[in-house]
């Protein structure tokens, strides 16, 4: 087992290695929606590619929900397969979000033999849901 200090070095150098082999800006945060993010997740089991959809209002959450829902065919098509989709998502503090999502079970960070397999993995499910937003997000952010 690895110590806080040493868990929290290895991390870093994980985000370090991945950003040096895609160097890239990735959209995450920067989608032009409040509370709506693209998220990398990572820990010893599995990796995650994520959609969080956190408004505090349950009315707005379900409407971006609902409208990448209506896209789900177009998404899993073009796009990417496997997703996850669950409206109703509670997170460790309590709080209720809507999350879409795509794992690979068996990696983690800490065994730096499944770095490639997690930075390509990330990379690919990533650029695929980026694309897919970038090519509907008029349509996503139209909840009015």
């Amino acid at each position: 087992m690895y110590s806080r200090e040493e868990s929290q070095k290895l991390k870093r150098e994980f985000w370090v290695a991945f950003a040096e082999k895609y160097p890239r800006k990735w959209v995450l945060y920067d989608t032009k929606i409040k509370d709506f993010s693209f998220k990398f997740y990572v820990d010893n089991k599995k990796a995650q590619v994520l959609i969080d959809i956190e408004p505090s209002s349950d009315e707005k959450r379900n409407a971006y929900f609902e409208k990448i829902e209506a896209l789900k065919n177009i998404l899993e098509e073009e796009f990417i397969k496997d997703l996850v989709f669950e409206k109703n998502h509670t997170l460790e503090s309590g709080k209720t979000i809507s999350r879409i999502w795509v794992e690979k079970q068996g990696v983690g960070f800490s065994n730096r033999n499944n770095w490639d397999a997690i930075f390509d993995f990330f990379f690919e499910k990533m650029h695929a849901l980026e694309m897919f937003y970038l090519e509907y997000d008029e349509f996503i952010k139209d909840i009015s």
